[in-house]
């Protein structure tokens, strides 16, 4: 049950502070501090409602409880109680009186990823969950009928409003991480690349973009350290109780395919074949990088038939992209915004849609191939990396209303290019060894058995 507030005004030293005080819980609610109260009498425009708002959750979040800061949020947003007499409910009048929707939605989201970041980045997961909880059933608490809050008469409907949003959804995907109530869809396996759109669109309020960019990293932080654990452990003589689980959804598979990627050493690493391209392409013009990034793209695709067909399809997209820069030296900017649509040809289109090249190759049984592929476009341009998360995001968004049964194929992609991606542009270096010479292994290994993969992180420069 919410408590009553009463407020009191002091008025000593020229400052007014303005206190909430529940039954419990001492909590300040709002403060005009001195200078403000001065610039006011200078005749300067008051407060903008949107600030004040947000700064007294910027304030309290910071100094009391996670109980009373959500009780806040209740009386404010949810469930208005008690006076207007506080600037945090004035200010919320002026939104609601001028009938600005908008502005209540911005001052809303942007006062809910305030919250989350502060408690998340302190590890109080379960507050979190509850803010999101709390406006997921906003309409089972009893809203007050009061006639001093008959400003607020468009409230309900814009909390409705929101909620149905995606907005809320976007809040929903950056709290479910912290919680087991949803975990059992298969998107949520992939949460980190879902994120991404959420952090890149500057459009975003800049808290919703730090929290997601936050998560999103410490989710990829997560897997790159289960996984390396896995690799190292998993063919190591202990009981079930100590083995570390696979992050993986690709069961055995994944040793053998991380065994298989690691072979691929020295002048054939893909990362030093990214190299040799980057340093053949400085003094081309952009036509004969398009031409020379074909043959780069379907260079070691081992199936004669496929690489054709690759070649064919590619060429037909790639020659046809910025013709009007072909006379043009190659720069920075063209290999960036190339490397953007290549991908784009290969994952999602611009219009969400998945693309065909996509549907054929990681359908059809390619899907290692078409993930080598993104691999190097990423390896010869770091900055294409991001973008490459938000098509694939696109792509589980297309699908998110499927049955697991019904895009096992795309499920299958996901893992591969998540863990390719892991192992390459990453900080952990994976190793074989050969248990019965101890040699590390730089050429292909036919048996695979008789090797133990060991990871070392590389030290940041």
């Amino acid at each position: 049950m919410l408590s009553q507030s009463f407020f009191t005004e002091d008025t000593t030293n020229n400052s007014k502070v303005l206190y909430a005080i529940a039954f419990g819980d001492a909590l300040v609610c709002s403060h005009h501090t001195e200078s403000n109260v001065m610039s006011n009498k200078l005749g300067q425009h008051p407060p903008n409602p949107h600030e004040v708002i947000c700064q007294l959750f910027l304030d309290i979040v910071k100094r009391y409880s996670p109980e009373a800061v959500l009780l806040e949020f209740d009386r404010l947003f949810i469930n208005p109680v008690g006076t207007i007499n506080s600037e945090s409910h004035k200010a919320l009048k002026q939104i609601t009186l001028a009938n600005n929707e908008q502005e209540f939605r911005g001052t809303l989201k942007r006062c809910i990823y305030i919250l989350l970041n502060n408690w998340i980045f302190t590890r109080k997961y379960q507050p979190a969950i509850e803010l999101v909880e709390k406006l997921s059933f906003y309409q089972t608490k009893n809203s007050s009928d009061s006639t001093s809050f008959t400003s607020f008469r468009h409230l309900k409907l814009w909390l409705a409003n929101f909620v149905n949003s995606e907005d809320y959804q976007e809040i929903k995907l950056f709290v479910s991480r912290y919680e087991n109530r949803d975990r059992t869809h298969w998107k949520n396996r992939y949460t980190s690349y879902l994120l991404t759109p959420q952090y890149v669109n500057q459009k975003n309020l800049l808290e919703q973009r730090q929290a997601a960019k936050r998560l999103s990293a410490e989710l990829q932080e997560q897997y790159k350290f289960d996984l390396a654990m896995y690799t190292a452990r998993c063919q190591c003589p202990i009981s079930s109780e100590q083995r570390t689980q696979n992050p993986t959804a690709l069961g055995e598979e994944a040793l053998r395919l991380v065994k298989k990627l690691v072979t691929k050493r020295g002048a054939f690493s893909y990362a030093n074949l990214a190299n040799i391209f980057r340093n053949q392409t400085t003094d081309i013009n952009y036509e004969n990088f398009k031409q020379s990034l074909i043959r780069y793209l379907i260079y070691s695709v081992d199936n004669q038939g496929l690489a054709e067909n690759l070649k064919t399809k590619l060429t037909r997209k790639i020659e046809a992209i910025y013709q009007s820069h072909n006379e043009e030296k190659l720069n920075e900017t063209l290999m960036l915004k190339t490397c953007t649509r290549v991908i784009e040809f290969l994952t999602s289109e611009r219009n969400g849609e998945p693309s065909s090249l996509f549907i054929s190759m990681a359908s059809q049984g390619n899907p290692l191939t078409l993930a080598v592929i993104l691999l190097k476009l990423t390896l010869l341009c770091s900055h294409s990396r991001t973008h490459l998360e938000v098509c694939i995001a696109k792509l589980i968004k297309h699908y998110e209303n499927y049955d697991q049964s019904e895009c096992q194929w795309l499920i299958n992609f996901l893992e591969i290019c998540q863990l390719i991606l892991t192992i390459y542009t990453e900080n952990v270096r994976y190793n074989l060894v050969n248990m019965e010479n101890d040699t590390m292994v730089n050429q292909p290994i036919f048996d695979d058995n008789a090797y133990r993969v060991f990871s070392q992180v590389k030290s940041k420069v």
